[in-house]
């Protein structure tokens, strides 16, 4: 992980002049930037971690290599997303797969057309869902990769939907022949569409996503809605700027603020730059892969966010996230905020 500000600790501690080093690594760098501490001393590992949250900076990445330590703290607080607190467990989300049939620069776990599918296989889907009713699940979201590429999403979709209400989130570009088929078997009042779109105009969008591909979300945004589908659209931006530019865009279009997401790059997957976000960031949405339940869809193939390898029974699952989360509670001044995906 790059970090704006970099120094070598050598043997201090806190007890032998690092927290002089570590308030003027402060002072050379601006709110939002990384600061990493390199040592060979590994047991300022949880001094370090109280004093960012003593003082409201988020240890966002730890390394070990040769011998030495590298601990990479945010200066400041992630930026919290507009959002209400909502109970761990209410909402789920899906990694279908992570095979797409684009490769976004900031892809926060990497997807592309070379990616190792790693399907959740729809085996495995049935009986999620069927438990994640019995747990009162409100909303499920599928998310990849793009899930579109299965050949049976329809099958998931329609095990999801039977569950709780679906939200599936696509690039919308591959709306046809047996996709479309399988999308028009779908239940209209049970699942959206959460297409993305992440500017006006195709230079932004394309600029990330690739040539042509702000002209074809467009073509799966109409599909949807002529299909008689709820569409939500999402936009990934980098700015304040951009973040106004498309509401402006949204609200000309007099698209209702329950259909639409607008969320920063998360500096996560292949995402050069964003907002660093760790664990005590992040309010936890249980989120499942083929690897097993992470903490937040955000990082759904980090070990930083790794709960548990087992998913089933999804009760267990759900009870360690739960866990996890009340051990940040125990901490007297919490960081978490919501970072919406959906």
């Amino acid at each position: 992980m790059h970090a704006n500000v970099e120094f070598d600790a050598g043997t201090k501690t806190f007890a032998s002049g690092l927290l002089p080093d570590l308030i003027a690594a402060l002072r050379r760098s601006r709110k939002g930037d990384l600061v990493a501490v390199i040592s060979g001393n590994p047991s300022i590992g949880p001094e370090l971690e109280a004093w960012c949250r003593f003082t409201r900076n988020s240890l966002v990445d730890i390394t070990v290599e040769e011998g030495r330590s590298c601990w990479v703290f945010r200066h400041g607080e992630a930026r919290q997303n507009v959002g209400e607190d909502r109970p761990v467990g209410s909402r789920l989300w899906l990694y279908t797969n992570f095979d797409c049939n684009l490769s976004c620069d900031y892809c926060c776990v990497r997807s592309s057309p070379t990616a190792p599918r790693r399907a959740l296989g729809i085996e495995r889907v049935r009986r999620i869902a069927a438990e994640a009713a019995e747990l009162g699940v409100g909303e499920i979201f599928v998310t990849g990769g793009e899930p579109f590429m299965l050949p049976n999403i329809g099958k998931i979709l329609a095990a999801c939907a039977a569950a709780a209400p679906t939200t599936v989130l696509t690039n919308g570009m591959l709306f046809a022949g047996s996709r479309l088929e399988m999308l028009r078997a779908l239940p209209r009042e049970r699942v959206t569409l959460q297409i993305s779109l992440d500017s006006p105009t195709p230079e932004h969008h394309d600029s990330h996503r690739g040539k042509g591909t702000w002209v074809r979300a467009r073509r799966g945004i109409e599909r949807a809605r002529a299909e008689g589908f709820r569409v939500r659209l999402a936009a990934t931006v980098s700015t304040d700027a951009e973040a106004e530019e498309f509401r402006s865009f949204l609200d000309a279009h007099h698209v209702s603020e329950e259909n639409r997401v607008i969320r920063r790059i998360a500096l996560r997957g292949s995402a050069a730059q964003g907002i660093a976000l760790a664990r005590a960031d992040l309010v936890p949405e249980v989120t499942i892969t083929a690897e097993g339940v992470f903490w937040h869809p955000v990082g759904a193939e980090d070990n930083d966010l790794l709960v548990s390898r087992e998913i089933f029974p999804l009760a267990a699952s759900f009870a360690a996230v739960r866990r996890a989360f009340d051990r940040e509670f125990e901490h007297p001044r919490r960081l978490a905020k919501i970072f919406n995906c959906a």
